[in-house]
């Protein structure tokens, strides 16, 4: 747990990495589908903002209770395979920054005792407020590394 100021660190930048990243996307690649069942750069944009407020819920529950036992998130169940963004990217952005600057906020309550809390996580062996930090960063880049293909990559060299 030594690395939890460089987690944070990383968490916070993440906000300006990812509006500096879609801003130099040009406009008419935001929506492109770029093949059946894959999610354009906005889609991607989107989903990031809409999952900040389950992510700051789950971090008010390791703080609060003392177990807290979670449902497995799985995008896409209800949803229509061929949908648009159901936000503009700039308020997508905007909403991203915002929990996640309440995120941060929260975060800087946690003691040790609560950054090593287990919870339980049908999806995970084990399941801690250090190791959802480090989910919820790896989920952020990983969907910007996914959008960063979905812009530059060549259709022979994409992965489907």
């Amino acid at each position: 747990m030594q690395d939890i100021p460089d987690l944070l660190e990383c968490l916070r930048r993440s906000v300006n990495i990812l509006s500096a990243f879609v801003a130099s996307i040009p406009e008419d690649k935001l929506n492109r589908r770029r093949g059946a069942g894959t999610w354009s750069v906005a889609e991607h944009t989107c989903h990031l903002a809409q999952v900040q407020p389950m992510m700051l819920a789950r971090l008010q529950r390791f703080l609060n209770e003392d177990r807290p036992e979670f449902v497995p998130f799985i995008p896409g169940e209800a949803e229509e395979e061929d949908r648009s963004p159901q936000m503009e990217i700039k308020a997508a952005l905007a909403e991203f920054a915002q929990y996640r600057q309440k995120q941060l906020e929260l975060l800087e309550m946690a003691d040790d005792t609560a950054w090593l809390k287990a919870a339980i996580h049908p999806e995970y062996d084990l399941y801690t407020l250090y190791i959802l930090i480090r989910h919820i960063l790896m989920h952020n880049h990983w969907h910007m590394y996914r959008m960063e293909q979905l812009w530059l990559t060549r259709d022979e060299f994409l992965e489907k």
